[in-house]
């Protein structure tokens, strides 16, 4: 099968190809099972995944074995391939790692392949001494700019064979192919995939303190990518339910006047096209796409007062979702992942809160009624929860909620190096619904942070000088 890629050379995005050939059944001969493929036919679920917080497993992860010719410089890709696998299965949630210090095995010199399958192989006892419940073995090798990454997971307790699979791509491709396994083992384990392919959208002073321009980077940070280049202010910016576009809002200067406006564009990842969506006078912000893959909805300040419209790709009004009521301001609309809905922030009630509606302005219903200014709602995948910003005791920590405003949960509470409290803002889902990604200035520069649905295990996902606003999760660009 083939994996595309997404890459970028100059001012472009292009696709390459990853291979995967799976490889179960070849393993499934050493094992000697006769109803092997059946097995397969019908995969089983080793990690169950409920409202419940699910009990970590334990996992060994010993380092890969190189299995190409000598005298070829490898370890810089066999050391890179093994990090990334590494950090990927620590954050998914799922996993503790053993330490390698208590491996009772040289895995150096055992075969990825157990006895007596392979006389060199493994034993499966070494690993359930350490109370190992999943043991990952792989192999790389180098064939001109190609890298092969072959793989084996296993379940400990029954010596089983999960998944078997052999990836290649190019050295370039080196950390998709790390990415695309990891993926690959969380759908053999739960049956649904990681976010390890996925992207961030992120505002950024990163270059030059006067400007803010827009960012594409993989979910752990690295290969960051500029995509506007206004010198000016850019910033919200939002992905399509597809991922194929980047809408945003940037200050750009108007030729006849000399001044700036908040003016609305689209970039188009797999082209580089750009082009201006929305340009009147006032706000033109906080863009939202439709499911349907046609329409946007954002604040304009048009008639004076910010309020909802929905238009489409070209700019067009189609109709104005929200009007006041009394000038009330009505911004930052989400659209729900089955397109019916949009939570939004006004302050028709004197203070800013989030609010409900149906996807045609109807049936307006306020869900939050704590704190002094509530913004930027997120809505999980699945729908049924919502994340936003809360400022309450001169800070704004992150609040997680069914969608009918029930079950709060605060998930943010830390202080800068001065000991003042922190800002944390701006949440986002990641597209598996696992992870939320938020914004915080407790370094004192704003850095991107995630953290799980239960505020646990915070990972600082940037980490330079440099300030980042507004980040925006991605699908996973399979």
């Amino acid at each position: 099968m083939k994996n595309k890629r997404i890459t970028r050379i100059g001012s472009h995005f292009f696709l390459a190809t990853l291979s995967v050939l799976f490889v179960l059944g070849h393993i499934g001969e050493f094992f000697g099972q006769s109803a092997f493929a059946e097995d397969l036919a019908k995969p089983q679920i080793y990690i169950k995944i409920g409202e419940a917080k699910t009990a970590k497993s334990t996992l060994a992860l010993p380092p890969l074995n190189y299995v190409g010719s000598p005298g070829v410089k490898h370890q810089e890709f066999g050391t890179e391939l093994f990090k990334v696998i590494s950090n990927n299965l620590s954050v998914s949630t799922f996993f503790k790692l053993l330490p390698g210090t208590s491996f009772l095995e040289n895995t150096s010199k055992t075969a990825v392949i157990p006895q007596p399958a392979d006389p060199n192989g493994f034993k499966f006892d070494s690993w359930r001494t350490l109370g190992a419940e999943f043991l990952i073995r792989g192999t790389y090798s180098l064939a001109g700019d190609n890298v092969i990454f072959e793989v084996y997971a296993y379940h400990v307790p029954q010596g089983q064979l999960v998944m078997g699979k052999r990836y290649r791509g190019t050295k370039q491709s080196l950390r998709r192919v790390a990415h695309t396994f990891c993926n690959d083992l969380l759908e053999a384990l739960t049956g649904k995939k990681g976010m390890f392919l996925s992207k961030f959208a992120v505002a950024s002073d990163k270059g030059s303190g006067d400007f803010k321009e827009v960012y594409i980077m993989d979910w752990d940070g690295a290969n960051s990518e500029k995509i506007t280049n206004h010198k000016s202010i850019s910033i919200s910016p939002a992905w399509s339910q597809d991922g194929s576009r980047v809408a945003y809002t940037a200050f750009v200067q108007r030729a006849r006047t000399k001044t700036r406006n908040a003016d609305l564009f689209i970039y188009e990842i797999f082209t580089g096209k750009k082009w201006l969506v929305s340009f009147r006078q006032g706000i033109n912000s906080g863009a939202n796409f439709d499911p349907d893959g046609k329409h946007l909805y954002l604040t304009l300040s048009q008639s004076g007062t910010p309020d909802i419209y929905k238009i489409n790709y070209d700019g067009e009004l189609i109709k104005k979702l929200t009007n006041g009521p009394l000038g009330a301001l009505n911004v930052e609309p989400a659209v729900s992942p089955d397109g019916k809905r949009i939570a939004f922030s006004s302050d028709r009630a004197g203070q800013p809160m989030i609010y409900v509606m149906d996807i045609d302005g109807t049936n307006v219903k306020r869900i939050t009624m704590v704190g002094r200014y509530n913004s930027s709602p997120a809505w999980s995948p699945d729908g049924k929860k919502i994340a936003f910003s809360s400022y309450l005791d001169n800070h704004f920590d992150l609040y997680l909620m069914d969608a009918d405003g029930s079950n709060m949960l605060k998930l943010t509470s830390a202080k800068k190096p001065n000991g003042k409290w922190a800002d944390n803002e701006d949440p986002s889902f990641s597209p598996d619904g696992r992870h939320i990604a938020f914004a915080s200035n407790r370094s004192g520069k704003y850095q991107v942070y995630i953290t799980n649905l239960d505020g646990s295990e915070e990972r600082r996902i940037t980490n330079d000088g440099n300030n980042y606003y507004k980040p925006r999760w991605s699908k996973n660009f399979e």
